[in-house]
């Protein structure tokens, strides 16, 4: 039996290496993006007694390549790198595998939770979920889906059938990733990552989702959920598109002992629920959005809503513009914030 194992796998991995031989070389491309705003806003509660900075940038160069097999599968690579970081200079990299299996990735990226993920239709530069708000004025973030983010992982998805697809990640938080900080000495070949002060625990993420066209409107939909430590978080989006017009939201919810290796050590901590809607109309090259969001962590609660607009100017150059509100009550009221600000700029893509 070992013997006819060992031919086999011989056998698959002659064939794999004929194939690759006999296929291109992988090139990589060059694209990314460039973002540059300018804002204001008022709030009551300022960090260290002063503003946030009146100008926001984000830049990123990416690389991508792909190489198809003789026998169909492509292989291929992402590398994403940061245009400006006081940390990781790579944002993710990751190879992956194309098939009519799926799709599978190994590498540093987010999980299939996050990508899956559903949540409310916004444009512009600002909104009340995750989108950036907190860059402007000093509030909690609110999050309807807070998956671990880049990690070092294995992901599969499988094919898309009549719209639905399903995914799982793998992810061991042993060591955070990114920091690679290991010395290497004399006779030792490449380095490992030393920093050892990630929490140990599996980091199991799966997902599904529908996603598909009909005739006069789209549907989009998912439910995804995350486990790490002695908790989860799980959620549920939906959005419906008729017309110029989508409208949608989510859902989530955090245990309190969510990436917490051991639930003795949630003292004071609580389950978080949060949630967003909105609805975006599109027209020729212009499109606007109004989206609002709420999050509840024990007493804490915290509110943002913000009207958005994106305008094309050209190919890869888009000018969008936000305005917003947000409001946080926590626990004493010497805490509690709220204020407004807008934000202007140009989006480029490459």
């Amino acid at each position: 039996m070992k013997k006819i194992l060992f031919a086999s796998s011989a056998l698959v991995a002659f064939g794999f290496a004929g194939a690759a031989q006999a296929s291109e070389p992988i090139k990589l491309s060059v694209g990314g993006f460039m973002e540059q705003w300018v804002g204001v806003a008022d709030e009551d509660v300022t960090s260290s007694g002063g503003r946030n900075n009146a100008f926001q940038s984000d830049t990123e160069i990416n690389f991508k390549g792909s190489t198809t097999l003789d026998n169909g599968i492509e292989i291929g690579a992402v590398i994403e790198l940061e245009g400006e970081s006081s940390t990781d200079q790579v944002d993710e990299q990751f190879l992956y595998v194309n098939g009519g299996f799926g799709r599978i990735e190994m590498g540093k990226n987010d999980s299939v939770a996050d990508s899956f993920g559903v949540t409310a239709p916004s444009v512009g530069p600002v909104g009340p979920s995750d989108s950036g708000m907190e860059d402007w004025v000093n509030m909690t973030v609110i999050d309807t889906v807070p998956s671990s983010g880049d990690q070092n992982r294995f992901s599969y998805m499988t094919p898309s059938f009549g719209g639905f697809q399903a995914g799982m990640s793998f992810a061991d938080d042993g060591h955070k990733n990114g920091s690679f900080t290991k010395t290497v000495t004399s006779g030792e070949v490449g380095g490992l990552d030393s920093d050892t002060s990630g929490s140990s625990d599996n980091i199991v993420s799966a997902a599904v989702k529908f996603d598909r066209d009909f005739d006069g409107f789209s549907l989009g939909l998912s439910a995804e959920g995350e486990n790490q430590g002695e908790g989860n978080w799980y959620g549920l989006g939906a959005n419906v598109g008729f017309g110029n017009f989508t409208v949608g939201g989510s859902w989530g919810h955090t245990e309190d002992d969510y990436g917490l290796s051991s639930r003795n050590s949630t003292t004071g901590l609580n389950d978080t629920d949060a949630y967003d809607f909105g609805v975006s109309y599109a027209m020729d090259a212009a499109s606007v959005s109004a989206t609002y969001a709420y999050q509840e962590t024990g007493s804490n609660e915290v509110q943002g809503a913000a009207l958005g607009m994106s305008y094309t100017l050209g190919a890869g150059v888009a000018w969008q513009s936000s305005v917003f509100w947000f409001d946080e009550d926590k626990t004493g009221t010497t805490s509690d914030n709220d204020g407004y600000g807008a934000v202007t700029g140009l989006k480029l893509s490459f």
